[in-house]
């Protein structure tokens, strides 16, 4: 088969597209030939030596694709070949073969495409876990997007919409904040302004003297990094901010003693913790596809490109002037 492979760190131009035996799936095993797979900053970060990665060099990245199941394994009961599936949390994804546990894998309603589900599941399950565990939205609250034209941060807008908050978002360009608003946003800043401050303005109450009694959002939701202490700052006396990536790089350090005076709370957020039985990965996913079947939730795909030229979608997605997903196509 081939595959998408690096043996050293470092910019796309590690990349090759190459030759590489086939997997074979064990026990409890299948085998998928991929038809669609997604794209995501943290195949740049593996890419770059900073994220964590499966097997040895030469490496291939990836934790997601759709497809259909070319074999099995022994003792694999619950699928057949020819079945479709996707999957959201295996490695070694950008390949044309891919060999997942039954226990991992997602079947696809006939009325979901394989690229919308490669479009849709890791970026999908990660909004999802974020709005219904990270910080459960409710109603009428605030909420600040990073990113917001992005794959996870424009699911995130609907979803923080659809559960009936008012969210502010952040994009790199005037160019993406429409799309940023057709996605439920109130308001759209553009992150080389001031956006903390206007994070404040967005939600601040005075009384009727024209006192401020409160200003901030009650939840930032930071995939930047190195925006932490700044997101911290956004957030209202007593609010939260969720840590989930670090497109911008590392944060710096936070003081907790920050933390103790303004009653400010951080989260931590992985998908990797959510996600821990096959049930967990069915009922969510679920969830998005009813979501997306009743035109409540909408999966925008950027761009789609080969598979044997993937050092273009690594670029394209650095660049930051993407508006959704990243397809590769094998």
């Amino acid at each position: 088969m081939k595959a998408l492979t690096f043996s050293r760190f470092g910019a796309p131009e590690v990349l090759e597209f190459r030759e590489v035996p086939d997997p074979i799936p064990g026990a409890g095993e299948v085998r998928i030939r991929t038809r669609a797979i997604g794209m995501n900053f943290a195949d740049c970060y593996r890419r770059q030596g900073r994220y964590h990665l499966e097997g040895t060099a030469p490496w291939i990245a990836g934790y997601e694709a759709a497809g259909e199941i070319e074999s099995l394994g022994e003792g694999v009961t619950g699928f057949q070949i020819g079945d479709r599936v996707a999957f959201a949390d295996c490695p070694h994804a950008h390949a044309e073969l891919v060999v997942v546990p039954e226990g991992k894998l997602i079947p696809l309603p006939e009325e979901v495409s394989f690229e919308t589900a490669a479009a849709l599941l890791l970026q999908g399950l990660t909004a999802q876990y974020l709005v219904r565990d990270s910080h459960p939205v409710e109603q009428d609250e605030s909420v600040l997007v990073h990113a917001a034209a992005g794959g996870v941060g424009l699911l995130l807008v609907q979803m923080a919409t659809l559960l009936g908050a008012q969210v502010l978002g952040i994009v790199s360009r005037e160019s993406k904040a429409q799309a940023v608003l057709d996605a439920g946003a109130k308001e759209v800043v553009l992150f080389g302004e001031e956006w903390s401050q206007a994070a404040r303005d967005f939600c601040c109450d005075v009384d009727d003297a024209g006192m401020i009694l409160s200003e901030g959002v009650d939840v930032v939701y930071d995939s930047v990094g190195s925006t932490l202490q700044r997101s911290l700052e956004a957030a209202r006396t007593g609010g939260h901010v969720v840590f989930f990536g670090m497109a911008g790089g590392d944060p710096v350090p936070v003081d907790p003693r920050y933390l103790m005076d303004t009653s400010k709370s951080l989260t931590g957020g992985d998908l990797w913790n959510v996600l821990r039985t096959p049930e967990d990965r069915r009922q969510r996913a679920g969830e998005l596809f009813d979501w997306v079947g009743r035109g409540l939730l909408k999966v925008s795909i950027a761009a789609r490109v080969p598979l044997a030229e993937g050092a273009e979608a690594h670029r394209l997605l650095e660049s930051r002037t993407t508006t959704g997903k990243v397809l590769l196509i094998p």
